[in-house]
């Protein structure tokens, strides 16, 4: 009896070990779906997040009260925006110019290289004399009429198609690489009488009859018209141009 007890014991001990390790291999299991499950609602919420990161990525650099502020620390500028009288912001990706309200003072722009598609939000730079555009997505020359100090523009690299909206007082303007193709696309140039200094290389100009729009600016000194196709449409190109263009200095 002893020993049929003792194995009774024996076996019903065994069955409780059994029964033991179960309960801990589902207790484990039950932890370890637990964990999955916390772990993928981990992954997804970092997937969802990098998402949204992606998406603000996606709309570019913004051109900031602080992200000018922080350039112009870079390039020891003062942190009193009116007292900066240059102002870097070239190659920075911004798409478009705006919140330059207190830059009053500013002389020199520097936007060169961005993707700025329009050229605006200008109204406060009443004393600016240099404005540097070239390498950006524009295709229109506007909305230059409060910078009446303007001396040289530089619209090169871009997409314009017509020489517009110009400042009476302007003295330089750089349009190379760009999409002017006629007569009709340099007329804007006469409503810049001091005009002095003028690239139009690579473009697209075959039309001979812009020698007409060119003459009529008295000032003009300096002019490239390298790499387009109406130089080899004009006869003794060099010498019709010295002679009718009066004050050329430079060709």
């Amino acid at each position: 009896i002893n020993a049929e007890y003792g194995g009774t014991e024996t076996k019903s001990g065994h069955g409780q070990h059994t029964d033991s390790n179960r309960q801990t291999e589902d207790n484990t299991s039950n932890v370890t779906t637990k964990t999955n499950i916390l772990d993928i609602r981990e992954v997804t919420t970092q997937n969802e997040n990098s998402v949204k990161k992606a998406d603000v990525k996606d709309d570019g650099p913004r051109m900031t009260v602080e992200a000018i502020k922080k350039i112009c620390k870079q390039h020891k500028g003062y942190s009193t925006p009116e007292l900066n009288e240059i102002l870097y912001l070239h190659f920075q990706g911004f798409g478009k110019i705006e919140n330059l309200e207190q830059y009053t003072g500013v002389k020199c722009l520097w936007l060169e290289a961005n993707g700025i598609q329009e050229i605006e939000n200008l109204d406060n730079q009443k004393e600016l004399k240099c404005l540097y555009l070239q390498q950006n997505l524009l295709n229109e020359i506007k909305n230059l009429e409060p910078v009446v100090q303007l001396h040289t523009l530089n619209v090169s690299n871009n997409y314009i198609t017509k020489i517009e909206n110009l400042v009476p007082s302007m003295h330089t303007l750089q349009i190379s690489k760009n999409r002017l193709k006629d007569a009709d696309a340099l007329d804007g140039l006469i409503g810049a009488p001091k005009i002095s200094v003028i690239d139009l290389s690579h473009n697209r100009l075959e039309d001979p009859s812009i020698v007409d729009v060119l003459e009529k600016l008295p000032e003009l000194s300096v002019l490239n018209l390298m790499g387009n196709p109406v130089i080899k449409k004009i006869k003794n190109y060099r010498k019709v141009l010295t002679v009718r263009l009066a004050n050329l200095k430079y060709l």
